[in-house]
């Protein structure tokens, strides 16, 4: 292969390469969950679409308490990523972090519109993964719109342009 050829390959390759979950920023981990769960809702797997808009929405609740850090503290990472862990869940992240750290600014009016889409989809969240329930095609729609409307409201915050794309 000439080389002119070779250099244009190696591109190429190194364009498709996969990126880690891990290496991902939040807002591309909440996309990458939204993806995973347009395509399971299409595969009628709506009780496993539930569960990972849950977790797309409790993904973008730690962008927002990692944005609220960020802007008030010097912390350094790993002791956000403590408190994350300590807050335990999307009820957790809301009411032990994300709201008392935004008490009095007009972000906590805009994160309380939105708190009880957050408890809904965390109430079924939790109904399908500790007692096996299964859910419908309506029910799964309306969940996931509340997951939907509760990322693009949180992320929007912090990032105006945020929206979440389904997959095609």
């Amino acid at each position: 292969m000439p080389e002119y050829c070779r250099a244009d390959y190696d591109w190429r390759i190194m364009r498709t390469k996969k990126q880690s979950y891990w290496q991902k920023t939040d807002t591309e981990r909440i996309q990458a969950q939204w993806h995973k769960l347009t395509g399971l809702h299409s595969r009628e797997e709506w009780s496993a679409a539930i569960v990972r808009s849950a977790t797309a929405a409790e993904i973008a609740a730690n962008f927002a308490v990692r944005q609220e850090f960020a802007s008030k503290s010097s912390f350094d990472s790993d002791f956000v990523d403590t408190l994350l862990l300590w807050a335990n869940g999307l009820d957790g992240k809301m009411n032990r972090l994300l709201l008392p750290l935004t008490k009095g600014r007009k972000r906590q009016k805009t994160l309380a519109s939105v708190k009880n889409d957050a408890e809904e989809v965390n109430k079924k969240r939790n109904s399908i993964v500790h007692r096996g329930e299964f859910c419908n095609e309506k029910e799964s729609k309306v969940v996931i719109e509340k997951a939907r409307n509760f990322i693009e409201t949180v992320v929007g915050i912090y990032e105006p342009s945020f929206k979440l794309k389904d997959q095609k």
